[in-house]
């Protein structure tokens, strides 16, 4: 496939990946500038000539996607049959520039519970550069929440189910997921999914302090050690912003995950560096 279709490809299985661009041509040269690869951790696409040049490219964007480089890197290299080499001689005899621009792979938030607050935070969340999952176990809020978000920059995903914790189980290692449905029982559900898991970025559960001392007591009674409930974060949002209405406790919730967002290497939080997304429903 070409190198836009990579990118489309990585950012689909939420991987991440470099764009390999030639900015510059001097002399001689396998390719014009504007040629563009994409460099994955075991694949290639597309090409920007092959020999020394590109294989120098290709090591360097690993090397930048093992250490988690968020920023662009240029190279300089010489194409002369006099230039030091690592993967063999390349004598075109120009010198050409290119630029690794990484493309990280979005972070993953999954909302369980389309009431109020959960419709209210997924309009936010669909401004983000993110992948944000909205998951109800009830046909009809599902139904409300399709056409919320028609100029997402989020990569939307809307599911009914009736088990809800099935789409948990599916998620990937270091998703986020807020906890909000209609139902107690269901919530304490969602909470052991997740400890069970034990691999998601953060986990919080909507609700009262009250609230999170029974889900507490229960989850230590159902065997779960102290410092995996401890992982789990209830009430949500931020303790200083006051207000109970929903778009207040949204925005309140947006913003601490933000917060936690950000604090991740390599979370490319970055709208500017971003495209439109897509909503797709399921």
């Amino acid at each position: 496939m070409d190198w836009l279709r990579a990118l489309e490809h990585l950012r689909g299985a939420g991987r991440s990946g470099v764009l390999v661009t030639v900015t510059a041509a001097r002399g001689h040269a396998p390719r014009e500038p504007g040629a563009k690869m994409v460099v994955a951790a075991e694949e290639v696409w597309d090409s920007i000539g092959g020999g020394n040049l590109e294989a120098t490219a290709v090591a360097r964007a690993r090397a930048m996607l093992a250490a988690g480089t968020a920023q662009p890197v240029q190279l300089d290299l010489s194409l002369s049959e006099h230039a030091t080499t690592e993967f063999g001689r390349q004598c075109c005899g120009g010198e050409v520039s290119v630029l690794l621009e990484p493309v990280p792979a979005r972070p993953v938030v999954a909302v369980f519970g389309l009431g109020h607050v959960g419709q209210e935070l997924g309009r936010i969340l669909a401004r983000l550069p993110v992948v944000v999952h909205l998951v109800d176990s009830r046909a009809g809020q599902v139904e409300q929440t399709r056409g919320l978000t028609p100029d997402a920059l989020a990569d939307v995903r809307v599911t009914h189910a009736p088990a809800p914790e099935t789409v948990l189980d599916t998620l990937p290692g270091h998703a986020h997921v807020l906890v909000m449905t209609h139902d107690h029982a269901e919530d304490l559900v969602l909470c052991e999914a997740a400890l069970r898991r034990g691999d998601l970025g953060s986990v919080g559960v909507i609700g009262s302090t009250a609230k999170w001392q029974r889900f507490r007591k229960r989850l230590l009674e159902a065997g779960h050690s102290e410092a995996a409930v401890a992982t789990i974060t209830s009430p949500i949002g931020l303790p200083d912003l006051p207000g109970k209405q929903p778009a207040t406790i949204a925005i309140s919730v947006a913003a601490a995950l933000v917060r936690t967002l950000h604090a991740e290497a390599g979370s490319g939080l970055d709208p500017a560096a971003t495209v439109e997304g897509t909503v797709r429903s399921t």
